[in-house]
């Protein structure tokens, strides 16, 4: 409580330190001992007290913990909104020092100046949580929280471009100035897009270990190659919005030349992956032909991407292509070998079929139903370990042949007329007594 008072009223944040890190030492030691809800319950006064001695620790300028570590703080309560209030005031506060230094935007060998406080700002936000996208060397970042550093990305480079483009709709007809502010704007929509296409291979690379595993551990969503497919059609549209835009331009330096070829290469690399997640999908559904000319064609587009990469520096991506190259040959083969097999095997199959075909109800004669074996101690529930329903009665029940007339001779009998026979009919002799009554 000490060090939360010093905390909030700033005066001796040394002090206010020390008070939190005595406190993490208690709850350390505590947490050792008693009962499970004891030791979780000091383990979370551990957590809340952890921000706190890093926020102390960037004020004293020692070592500190990165902006989006600060800032992802997913629990509530007072405290909690003061901690996170003190934070994006500090930090808002360097943005405000450093962007008052930034006077342009580099961008593939140009220069933009930047005369917007509010553009400086969105833009050194964007570019310090690229340095904690890309400065993790000692601990990698998990892939959950990479997320969601790029959906903050993308946050602060949308604000940046709201920006300039306010300033688009103010700057009037002063040439110049226009000219200055579309050219940030295509730069600052150029890395928009490539981190795009970052966050996507990212969640390609979640997909494809996914895919690999085929069964996950915690009983996640198996991940189909059609979602892959998905991914790979965005990485593609990507690619293809970010060339477009960067070879817009009338006057281009080689930079952006390079780029320009370096992403059409990536582009192809994109197409022959879509296409083997493509051939996959036609495999899992047993479609051979299709399968087997997909395989093929997605090895002829990796064939041709590693001849464009032949002497690219890019080692990852020749490697990648190499792998891709392989599990295609290697599936096409299996593929052709799989579909001869199944064409040989199908008139056996078509014939043991037909075989196997019965007129008669010798299945159901095997199978016996309670209301049968009335009389016996049989089990009628089957197995343990089957799922099927209990065998009480046969439902519907099963067709029986009725005796009955052929509706043609009761047509033709109705028709017929038969003569009167009543005169060769014996006639019964009667007494007196019958005649009398009749």
């Amino acid at each position: 409580m000490k060090g939360t008072l010093l905390f909030e009223q700033e005066k001796n944040i040394e002090a206010a330190m020390l008070n939190f890190k005595n406190t993490r030492t208690v709850y350390e030691e505590l947490g050792k001992y008693g009962s499970i809800e004891n030791q979780l319950l000091c383990r979370q006064r551990i957590e809340e007290v952890e921000p706190m001695i890093g926020f102390c620790s960037r004020k004293l300028g020692g070592s500190a913990l990165q902006e989006h570590d600060l800032l992802d703080m997913e629990k509530e309560g007072p405290a909690y909104d003061l901690f996170k209030a003190k934070i994006e005031a500090v930090l808002s506060e360097t943005r405000s020092q450093q962007a008052a230094s930034m006077t342009e935007f580099n961008w593939l060998g140009r220069r933009f100046p930047i005369t917007s406080a509010k553009t400086r700002v969105s833009i050194l936000k964007a570019q310090q949580l690229e340095k904690d996208l890309n400065g993790a060397a000692t601990e990698p970042i998990p892939a959950d929280k990479k997320l969601a550093i790029f959906d903050k990305l993308f946050s602060a480079y949308h604000e940046a471009r709201s920006c300039i483009r306010n300033d688009l709709a103010s700057a009037g007809n002063a040439e110049n100035i226009r000219d200055e502010l579309n050219g940030l704007d295509k730069a600052v929509s150029a890395v928009l897009g490539l981190r795009t296409i970052e966050r996507n291979q990212l969640l390609v690379t979640i997909a494809k270990s996914k895919f690999a595993k085929h069964r996950d551990e915690k009983n996640e969503k198996i991940t189909k190659p059609e979602e892959l497919v998905r991914l790979y059609d965005l990485l593609i549209q990507n690619t293809t919005d970010l060339t477009d835009l960067v070879s817009s331009g009338r006057d281009k330096n080689e930079e952006e030349n390079a780029f320009v070829r370096e992403y059409e290469l990536k582009d192809l690399a994109f197409r022959a992956e879509r296409c083997f997640y493509l051939a996959k999908s036609y495999s899992s559904v047993s479609k051979r032909a299709e399968a087997y000319a997909l395989f093929s064609y997605a090895h002829s587009l990796a064939d041709s991407a590693l001849q464009e990469l032949a002497n690219s520096p890019h080692k990852t991506l020749i490697q990648d292509l190499e792998a891709l190259s392989f599990n295609c040959r290697s599936n096409s083969c299996i593929e052709h070998a799989t579909g001869i097999m199944e064409d040989e095997s199908a008139p056996e199959r078509l014939s043991k079929g037909v075989s196997t075909i019965s007129l008669g109800d010798d299945k159901r004669k095997d199978t016996k139903y309670l209301l049968d074996i009335l009389g016996s101690y049989e089990s009628a529930l089957g197995e343990q370990s089957a799922k099927a329903p209990c065998r009480i009665s046969q439902f519907p029940p099963p067709f029986q042949s009725v005796p009955c007339n052929p509706i043609v001779l009761d047509m033709a009998y109705n028709t017929i007329e038969f003569p009167n026979l009543e005169n060769r009919m014996k006639k019964e002799k009667k007494g007196l007594l019958r005649r009398f009554w009749g």
